[in-house]
């Protein structure tokens, strides 16, 4: 994935990012999401136009705030965009075959330690995130649908346009995103070739050590960094 790629991912989503975001405690023990948030009677058009437009006003509100202190935009992403993420699906996809021989620590800290590096490294994109920068198409799904693509666009500062596809699936808490495709180009796909020559190379708790020191998946995926020790 390009650097401009990832830039846009992570001016959309803090990127593509939330795709693989840590649960908040409420959230990983099964508490609903904040109405605004839960997709229950939502189509999957309007689960995302709906994130988008509640996470815009409060940046509206207090983004002078959020420039000074990009950290506050965490709990930002978490109230707002996160409980609209399949979070474990998308973790599991992105770890691949891996996921299937992790130890349940080892996934925990995989999924909380990506997350937080990506919001680190990418989430003061989102301090310039405003509603002409979105555009959302309609989507029509069958009732009996499980499965749906939910197109937008991103306007870069040069006036491109770049595709944005969320692919959502249906869960027993409404529609929910896994994955992100810009450009035709798979967020889950992208990173899972990133970590997975990786964890070959290195061993699983190499890497969730670098995500977890702050460097960002993309440059795990181009060095070696420590040999693989177990």
């Amino acid at each position: 994935m390009t650097t401009s790629i990832r830039r846009a991912c992570a001016l959309l989503l803090s990127g593509a990012i939330l795709a693989c975001g840590a649960p908040t405690q409420s959230y990983a023990q099964g508490a609903p999401a904040p109405a605004a948030a839960q997709g229950n009677a939502q189509s999957p058009s309007e689960v995302v136009q709906n994130s988008a437009q509640a996470m815009l006003r409060e940046l509206d509100a207090n983004r002078e705030m959020y420039r000074k202190d990009p950290s506050k935009i965490g709990p930002l992403v978490d109230k707002y965009l996160l409980p609209n993420f399949d979070i474990e699906f998308a973790a599991r996809l992105v770890l691949g075959k891996y996921w299937r021989t992790a130890t349940p620590e080892q996934r925990k800290r995989f999924v909380d330690a990506f997350y937080h590096s990506l919001l680190n490294n990418y989430g003061n994109a989102l301090t310039d995130f405003t509603a002409d920068k979105l555009k959302i198409f309609p989507t029509n799904v069958d009732p009996n649908a499980d499965r749906a693509t939910v197109r937008t666009e991103v306007k870069r500062s040069n006036g491109d346009r770049i595709s944005v596809n969320y692919y959502m699936h249906k869960t027993p808490q409404g529609w929910k995103a896994w994955d992100v495709v810009i450009d035709g180009i798979s967020y889950v796909n992208s990173y899972r070739e990133d970590f997975g020559a990786q964890i070959d190379k290195q061993g699983i708790d190499a890497v969730i050590q670098r995500l977890e020191k702050g460097e960002k998946p993309g440059e795990i995926g181009k060095t070696t960094g420590d040999k693989k020790t177990s």
